[in-house]
């Protein structure tokens, strides 16, 4: 059984983690800690072996620190942490001999469906991506989305044609690297992302939706049971499904 705390249960991912987590044969769940709880005191008495970390982009490097200091595998699932504060983590857990990793997105069709489009942006000259998300969601674009137009960028080679006459501005929306990017917020949406690609005569599509926060679940706890079993730090979802090695 691997011994789990987790970080920001209350909110809406996280509860749903803790319910997946709490669900699993194989896992101790052995409790969350909120915003008001005392993290290393809560570390401290439960001794975890992994703390999975769903609280707040300002919080999650400190969490993280913390759950190293008590000799658990930090295990980050909140988006917004920068290059640096990634890097003091993975440098933390070669000290501490833990495994550990940053995972902003643990929805599996969300990693796969990023990695298909990557394999096709050869192939094609034009590129438009479109995320939708619940009109509560502060940022635009998503992060998801400008990871998948910064991968179909390094990829492909995409002519993006601006109108010559726009009765609307920014009607096109965003641009990265040639690659057309557009956010909708919509009540009754919880996350959704599309990517189309253009080719004379032809179009193809990928896309992925995710209609409950259970979605996260088979993510975490394909994390919780790797980075327990081996001391490596893990950057992002497709490198524990295999994917960043089969690349084109």
């Amino acid at each position: 059984m691997i011994k789990v705390l987790l970080s920001g249960h209350r909110g809406r991912a996280g509860s749903a983690v803790a319910s997946a987590l709490n669900a699993a044969a194989d896992v101790d769940y052995v409790g969350g800690c909120g915003r008001e709880d005392d993290l290393a005191e809560r570390l401290a008495e439960r001794r975890p072996e992994v703390m999975v970390d769903f609280s707040l982009p300002g919080a999650a490097l400190a969490n993280g620190k913390a759950a190293l200091a008590a000799g658990a595998a930090p295990l980050i699932g909140t988006s917004g942490l920068s290059d640096a504060a990634v890097a003091e983590l993975e440098a933390g857990c070669a000290e501490a001999r833990v495994g550990g990793g940053v995972i902003p997105n643990f929805a599996v069709g969300a990693v796969v469906m990023m990695w298909l489009a990557e394999q096709a942006a050869a192939f094609f000259e034009a590129a438009e991506l479109v995320e939708t998300h619940d009109s509560r969601k502060l940022d635009a674009p998503s992060g998801t989305a400008l990871a998948t137009a910064k991968r179909l960028a390094a990829a492909g080679s995409f002519s993006y044609r601006r109108p010559e006459k726009v009765a609307l501005p920014e009607a096109r929306g965003g641009e990265l690297g040639g690659v057309g990017v557009h956010s909708l917020r919509l009540p009754g949406v919880m996350a959704e992302q599309e990517v189309l690609f253009g080719l004379a005569g032809q179009t193809l599509t990928i896309g992925h939706r995710v209609y409950s926060r259970d979605a996260y679940g088979p993510g975490v706890l394909l994390a919780v049971r790797q980075i327990a079993a081996e001391q490596r730090f893990y950057r992002g979802l497709e490198q524990l499904l295999g994917l960043s090695d089969r690349r084109h």
